[in-house]
């Protein structure tokens, strides 16, 4: 059997996965594990990966976490075209750079809308409005430090050209642009970085990889949304008494 990814949508690490071997060409049989049912606490799914996380990647008997790693595993296996991830020790360590940044101060704030106004609302649970205003601040305050100290004057965060770091970033920030928030607006360097990565990834990629995340309001609104097992709902209740 070929390499699988088991993945959703909704997911933002997902995504860029998804894109990434979509637009390289490479072969992966995809396995949708849906988050709102909360099939990756299923026993099943936990016996791929025990912390019950996407995406996921199983090459054979070697399964992958984190979705950074798997970037970066498909891009060496597969030899994906070297801006992805640049063979040059400085480029490379930039790409680094980013990654990690964008694990401490991107990952766990960008997804925090989606709680806020959809899977909060889901198990009849508000997230009090003291965290929601912080979690707009902390947005405010990475924007600013994304575009003053990766972007600065350059088209890509890390240089001249597209690397995964850009892939990472554009799929956490369209999370709360999907969920109506207006991230771009009054910041034209971020404007103009984002309509660059999304031309060099096409319009079509884009369109289906954010189809699922952009009717998610629409989903929420009419009662579509499928109803969380036991187990996700306990997870669900944790992670929303994580917000800061």
């Amino acid at each position: 059997m070929g390499l699988e990814l088991f993945l959703d949508l909704v997911s933002q690490p997902s995504r860029a996965v998804y894109i990434f071997a979509k637009k390289n060409g490479i072969p992966l049989e995809l396995r949708t594990v849906d988050l709102v049912k909360g099939q990756h606490k299923s026993k099943e799914f936990l016996q791929i990966n025990s912390l019950g996380k996407l995406p996921t990647l199983k090459d054979g008997d070697f399964i992958l976490t984190e979705s950074s790693a798997i970037l970066i595993y498909l891009s060496c296996k597969y030899q994906t075209p070297d801006h992805w991830y640049p063979s040059d020790l400085q480029a490379r360590a930039r790409v680094h750079e980013y990654l990690g940044w964008h694990a401490d101060c991107i990952r766990g704030t960008f997804g925090i809308p989606l709680w806020v106004q959809v899977l909060g609302p889901l198990i009849g649970v508000q997230v009090p409005e003291e965290k929601v205003e912080r979690n707009r601040t902390a947005m405010d305050q990475a924007l600013q430090w994304l575009e003053d100290k990766f972007l600065g004057d350059r088209p890509f965060l890390t240089g001249q050209q597209v690397t995964l770091a850009d892939l990472m970033a554009l799929e956490e920030l369209m999370q709360p642009v999907a969920l109506g928030y207006e991230l771009f607006e009054g910041r034209p360097r971020l404007a103009a970085w984002r309509g660059r990565v999304e031309a060099f990834l096409g319009a079509e990629l884009c369109q289906e990889a954010h189809s699922i995340i952009l009717s998610i309001l629409e989903q929420a609104a009419k009662k579509t949304l499928p109803t969380p097992s036991p187990e996700a709902y306990q997870a669900m209740l944790l992670r929303i008494a994580r917000i800061p």
